[in-house]
């Protein structure tokens, strides 16, 4: 077995862990994320007008278990939807006035820009492109872009063992990773979808050989998927962080945003988002990563 892979039964003996925070109410993971009474903000602001309307709509993906996951009660789950809550915490919202809108990569700066949504919380990788669009705010977490496997495909040990081999690739319509790896393979063989549930099927049925996008988000399929069998190769080839995407040119919101992410990894919330979460997975707890400015 390849060093550094996650197989399904790694995922099976994992710990689930299911720890809350006070205020809010417990989502489907067991997650709680405080809530400021009446908080004050400046009027005018950004943040003056969701407190006062008292929700909040945010974009994020239903199909990507540990990060973004609506679950067959109609819940939604994942550390993406988590640091939502934490957000809108802040902003006096409960998780239960939070407005879920699914967005796929490929629209999540429309979305943003045609007032869609309030926010995208969606494994959404800061880039130059996309931030000539959309502000950004965080990085709330480091990924990196990987391969999944079938455990029994041996061939595959990572990127630069495509180049040469007739393995297809399948990727997320307007994704980072989906430009990433046409590096290593031609346009022959790269599959693109709308989801990435839809790649893990066309591995399942042996359609692709490979799927690639983030670790995060593959860590999840791979527990998703236990039964088919797949596994991360566990060799990274990029560093993807994941912001929040906001309204462009909105500093005081970013700041604000940035400031709430501050608060959660302070006050302990942002460790126990990833513990609900992706930290059922993952061996570590990560720290919050330096946060960019908003200027």
């Amino acid at each position: 077995m390849r060093k550094g892979k996650l197989t399904a039964a790694a995922v099976a003996a994992s710990t689930t862990l299911l720890l809350g925070a006070c205020g809010g109410g417990a989502s489907s993971d067991g997650f709680s994320a405080p809530v400021v009474e009446d908080p004050s903000f400046e009027q005018g602001t950004t943040m003056a007008h969701y407190a006062e309307q008292g929700e909040i709509t945010i974009g994020t993906k239903f199909d990507q278990p540990l990060f973004g996951m609506k679950n067959l009660q109609g819940e939604m789950e994942g550390f993406d939807v988590a640091i939502g809550e934490i957000i809108a915490g802040q902003l006096g919202i409960p998780a239960d006035k939070i407005n879920w809108k699914k967005a796929p990569s490929k629209n999540r700066e429309k979305y943003i820009q045609d007032g869609t949504v309030d926010m995208v919380v969606a494994t959404y990788t800061i880039n130059d492109e996309r931030a000539e669009r959309v502000s950004f705010a965080g990085p709330y977490y480091e990924a990196g872009q990987d391969l999944m496997v079938r455990a029994d495909n041996d061939s595959i040990t990572g990127p630069e063992s495509l180049r040469d081999s007739d393995a297809k690739v399948c990727s997320a319509h307007g994704s980072t990773p989906s430009e990433r790896i046409r590096e290593y393979v031609d346009e022959s063989r790269l599959v693109l979808f709308d989801s990435y549930s839809k790649c893990a099927d066309a591995l399942s049925n042996g359609q692709v050989q490979a799927v690639t996008t983030d670790d995060a988000i593959l860590m999840g399929l791979v527990s998703d998927y236990e039964q088919d069998n797949f596994e991360v190769v566990g060799n990274t080839f990029s560093e993807e962080p994941y912001g929040v995407g906001i309204l462009k040119g909105d500093t005081d919101f970013c700041e604000f945003v940035n400031e709430s992410l501050r608060t959660a990894a302070e006050n302990g919330s942002y460790a126990e988002a990833w513990e609900s979460t992706a930290g059922k997975v993952a061996e570590k707890t990560p720290e919050l990563p330096e946060l960019r400015s908003c200027g």
